[in-house]
């Protein structure tokens, strides 16, 4: 029987001094470094600087040195240009809100989108994707598909060095004529006169020992798709043995699930564990984990944990948690597992400027590796760089940090547009208010639960929450075509699920009688 468990370095980059890449980006230094922080060794992939919609973006060669670092020539040398690092709910949206407003020709920006995947993940429905609900097209477009009918140039690439000299125009005299410039892992280099950071996070795997080489993280598509095949692979090989679905386990260090959520939707996910038997396993922290060896003996469960022994498969991998008790009272315990979901927080991929004889290119930080911003979403000290989402540390009215989620950045990235467009105008920004709408959580096929903010006290859940949550999630999708497209299809899928429960009803009915 197939069981489930489900768990919630910084490299220094010099470059020459005598390079043309040099001159370039650091202008103003006469030596710096960034250091990347990122929890995976094999995380800086080089990728080649495409212009997806084959109008504008051309490549020139401008470095002497032998690394032949490339220069983006912007189609228009006059107007503003915004570089835009990220294609999340932050940096997407935010690009589509700079198309909708209005501008004056002269001073319409220039906007370039710059994101490692080739496309935009409506990340709260990659569950969906996971039970087959929706397809990865709709929770899954490509930036070139929703960006066809715009004027954003997209960009697939990962951000290498980031040299801001907005610097001088708070600290220095005013006539700094650009923000800064970018050098992306391709060697693409990008100067800027407006920057947004929407970097998103990563998992943090390098919390525990074993957690970066044995589970497996559900934060993107290819995670969404690893996980897909790895249940697949245990679906075949349990088959003929396979007298359940098999043994989830969900570990929490807290002594509740979902400790921040509101107590409707919490009550809802616990209803529909107790009744799917999810097993529950709460006040432990993972020590460690560890592959079964290939002699060693399979692991007797507690009682507590009601899982009968597995002995160790040849043809497949076997996976040991050691848990640690987190509150006084419990005892140790060791669980095997075929699956291991790690859900355990996330850390923000945010470039981090460090030279050494200059601190004005730095880039305030908080202890979480998040830009410090001020109410406009501005970064302290950098008026023309603003940072959104997980890229982002700022603080609601009560002073409690703003949550990492879609609704906070999709809010975000309105402001941030909003406030783009008023400081090329000289307009005043505008502070941003987070305007917290509810809470809304998938509990499975046809089954979710809803709390909007705006009725106290009511939590809508089971098919009508779905339908809810659905309804909402279809009206925030990027864009106006690609809603209409995603709306047919649901409308499909929903007549075709309609007919075949009512054939299932009279078939029933009939056999019945």
């Amino acid at each position: 029987m197939a069981s489930i468990a489900l768990s919630a370095s910084a490299a220094l980059l010099p470059l020459k001094r005598n390079s043309g890449a040099w001159s370039k980006l650091f202008p103003f230094s006469s030596k710096s470094y960034l250091s990347f922080k990122t929890c995976r060794k094999n995380r800086f992939i080089s990728f080649a600087a495409s212009n997806s919609s084959g109008r504008n973006g051309d490549l020139v060669v401008t470095s002497e040195d032998e690394s032949a670092s490339q220069t983006y020539t912007w189609p228009d040398k006059k107007k503003p240009r915004i570089c835009i690092l990220g294609g999340g709910f932050g940096g997407l949206y935010t690009a589509l809100r700079l198309e909708s407003l209005v501008w004056q020709d002269d001073k319409k920006p220039q906007v370039l989108l710059v994101d490692q995947s080739e496309r935009f993940v409506f990340k709260p429905m990659l569950y969906e994707l996971l039970s087959g609900e929706v397809d990865a097209w709709e929770i899954a477009p490509r930036f070139a598909d929703l960006l066809a009918n715009t004027g954003v140039q997209f960009f697939k690439d990962r951000v290498k060095l980031l040299c801001p000299s907005d610097h001088l125009g708070v600290n220095g005299p005013m006539t700094c004529t650009r923000g800064g410039t970018v050098l992306l892992e391709s060697g693409l280099i990008v100067e800027y006169d407006w920057l947004v950071l929407s970097l998103g996070a990563e998992p943090k795997l390098d919390v525990v020992p074993g957690a970066a080489e044995f589970a497996f993280p559900f934060s993107t598509l290819e995670d969404a798709c690893r996980v897909d095949r790895k249940l697949s692979e245990l679906e075949r090989r349990n088959f003929e043995r396979l007298e359940e679905k098999g043994i989830v386990q969900a570990i929490n260090v807290e002594t509740t699930i979902c400790p921040t959520g509101t107590p409707g939707n919490r009550e809802a996910a616990l209803k529909v564990l107790s009744a799917r038997k999810v097993q529950l396993v709460l006040g432990y922290f993972v020590r460690c984990i560890r592959r079964v060896g290939e002699f060693e003996a399979s692991v007797k469960q507690p009682e507590s944990g009601a899982i009968p022994n597995i002995a160790a498969d040849k043809n497949s991998d076997k996976y040991i948690l050691e848990l640690q008790p987190a509150i006084k009272g419990l005892e140790s315990q060791i669980f095997e597992a075929d699956l291991v979901l790690w859900t355990v927080g996330s850390k923000p991929l945010l470039p981090h400027v460090e030279p050494p004889n200059n601190r004005l290119h730095d880039l305030p930080l908080n202890a979480r590796g998040q830009a410090e911003t001020d109410e406009t979403l501005c970064v302290k000290g950098h008026p023309r760089i603003f940072a959104l989402g997980d890229s982002s540390a700022l603080r609601d009215s009560s002073g409690r940090p703003l949550p990492a989620t879609a609704q906070v950045a999709f809010q975000q990235a309105d402001f941030a547009g909003w406030n783009l467009w008023a400081a090329i105008n000289d307009r005043p920004l505008l502070p941003f208010r987070f305007q917290n709408l509810g809470e809304m959580m998938t509990l499975g096929r046809n089954d979710a639960a809803v709390s909007p903010s705006f009725v106290e006290g009511v939590t809508l859940d089971g098919p009508i929450g779905h339908s809810a949550r659905k309804l909402a999630y279809l009206i925030r999708l990027p864009t106006d075509e690609h809603r209409l497209k995603v709306g047919v299809s649901w409308l499909t899928k929903s007549a075709i699920d309609s007919v075949a429960l009512l054939q299932s009803t009279l078939t029933k009915v009939l056999s019945s009688s």
